[in-house]
């Protein structure tokens, strides 16, 4: 059967193997992933380029298949500059939410490349995509959002493999982008993207490599059969 008649039918196909050098390449992709902050070209990203990350992000696994998503493409320097402020603002309250060393060494990160970065992505999620009951949503309301999230991992993870760079700003009042962007009351904000093409790229985690915390072993946080033993 060929897979265009296979999928009108619903009959499954052969799942596809991948080789090594095929999966060695996902993990390669996953463990090279970065947040950017302060490493983009000024140069845009090619519109084939963002169309291929922007689909891979659609290609997401959503509850109900509802698909919430909406990714706002930002460019325009005044809006980048007003959202630029809006961080500034409650960057300035995190700063004090943090004492001593800590404080110091937060005021010397760079958190954000909003105005650096040649693309701004807000990604949304649509509450009431699906209707007012959606299949597997039915006990747990926030499936959508964590579907959404799914999709920022696809965006993010193609991105590296295309050599563009992103990074997550989550220093924001978010009723202050939803003015900026004119986003409805029903549409909850999940991700402000910073996206660029990068040429050099911390080794590690840059908040490891600063020393705001380090990664946890694997073991620390497997459990198996439930929390503790039981």
């Amino acid at each position: 059967m060929s897979p265009d008649a296979s999928a009108k039918t619903g009959v499954p196909q052969p799942a596809r193997v991948f080789d090594a050098s095929e999966r060695q390449a996902l993990y390669d992709i996953i463990n090279a992933r970065r947040d950017v902050r302060n490493e983009f070209r000024p140069d845009p990203i090619d519109l084939a380029v963002l169309q291929r990350i922007l689909a891979a992000a659609h290609a997401a696994p959503s509850v109900g298949f509802m698909q919430p998503w909406d990714f706002l493409l930002i460019r325009d320097p005044k809006r980048r500059a007003d959202i630029h402020a809006a961080f500034l603002r409650a960057n300035a309250e995190a700063e004090e939410m943090f004492e001593g060393e800590r404080k110091s060494l937060y005021r010397s990160l760079k958190l954000e490349g909003i105005l650096t970065s040649p693309l701004n992505i807000c990604v949304t999620c649509d509450r009431t995509r699906g209707g007012k009951v959606v299949l597997g949503r039915t006990h747990n309301s926030n499936m959508d959002l964590y579907s959404t999230v799914c999709a920022v991992q696809n965006l993010w993870l193609a991105a590296r493999a295309e050599g563009v760079g992103i990074g997550w700003v989550s220093i924001f009042r978010p009723e202050d982008l939803r003015k900026l962007l004119g986003i409805p009351d029903h549409v909850e904000i999940v991700a402000y993207l910073c996206a660029g093409y990068v040429d050099e790229l911390y080794p590690k985690p840059e908040l490891e490599v600063r020393g705001w915390r380090k990664r946890l072993e694997l073991e620390s946080v497997i459990h198996e059969e439930g929390w503790s033993e039981l």
